[in-house]
């Protein structure tokens, strides 16, 4: 497979879009959802599967599977809401452990109820 079938093939699994759900940086560290992923590409199931191994940044997929940054942060939207992958709490050096949490459960309302987001904008 050459690299334009590789473009082909991300558009496609994509649906076109280069825009994830979810507020996502390369930073943002992933790790297995309470759900197993259910009909979804090759490349979302070796996305679960390394976070399954250890938490992961997103970069790091994108690396460690050769995929545009980009491709991979619409994919890891996609297994995020389907419940296979999970931001987890994690400790961030200089940062209050309460701000922490609330920034995880903003992340986790607005999974829940993305349209609310939308409607308050």
């Amino acid at each position: 497979m050459d690299e334009t079938d590789s473009i082909v093939r991300l558009y496609a699994v994509t649906d076109g879009r280069t825009r994830p759900r979810h507020s996502l940086t390369l930073h943002t560290v992933l790790g297995p959802g309470p759900r197993s992923p259910q009909d979804v590409p090759e490349e979302s199931e070796r996305i679960v599967a390394l976070c399954r191994q250890r938490t992961r940044p997103l970069v790091e997929l994108a690396g460690s599977l050769g995929l545009h940054v980009t491709a991979v942060m619409v994919l890891v939207s996609d297994l995020i809401d389907a419940g296979a992958l999970s931001l987890p709490i994690t400790e961030v050096p200089g940062q209050d452990r309460e701000v922490q949490k609330l920034l995880a459960l903003s992340a986790a309302l607005k999974r829940r109820y993305p349209q609310a987001a939308a409607k308050a904008g």
